[in-house]
């Protein structure tokens, strides 16, 4: 029996070990916030931190995290900065259709977590994976300057 540490909690899991870590997340540990989007790391709907760093759950196998600290979106405003971006989106209606949001979100705190002030430059760089099928880029990236002077 495998064991993960998600959102703080310790889940025992009874997969293989190879298993994508979004599939071990959504299936078996109930947790749906994060997407799966197109399963080859390309549109960041599945993106989660691995001790604290953006990874992509559709390649990541469950055997690579083992005894490392998983966040899903369900936890992200668990942070003075996750509260930040998620405040300045609803604050500014970023959502549409809402697919690719989890991703969107977890992969903003990243880069507010690195970065305070980033520049319109750093957010298409830092956002760049993360694709959004109904165009929400201008009300991500100005989310995104709303919770960097909330945070300032």
């Amino acid at each position: 029996m495998l064991q993960l540490n998600v959102n703080g909690k310790l889940y025992p899991l009874d997969v293989e070990p190879d298993t994508p870590l979004l599939w071990a997340l959504r299936d078996t540990l109930q947790l749906t916030g994060t997407k799966y989007g197109c399963g080859v790391a390309q549109c960041g709907a599945c993106t989660v931190f691995v001790d604290g760093s953006p990874q992509r759950a559709c390649v990541v196998p469950v055997s690579a995290v083992l005894g490392r600290k998983i966040t899903t979106i369900e936890a992200a405003d668990g942070s003075r900065v996750g509260k930040a971006v998620q405040a300045a989106w609803r604050k500014l209606d970023v959502v549409q259709c809402g697919y690719c949001q989890s991703g969107q979100i977890m992969s903003a705190v990243a880069l507010l977590q690195q970065n305070r002030k980033p520049s319109d430059a750093d957010i298409d760089a830092a956002m760049a994976g993360n694709l959004c099928r109904c165009a929400t880029y201008v009300r991500i990236r100005a989310a995104i300057h709303e919770a960097a002077k909330q945070l300032a």
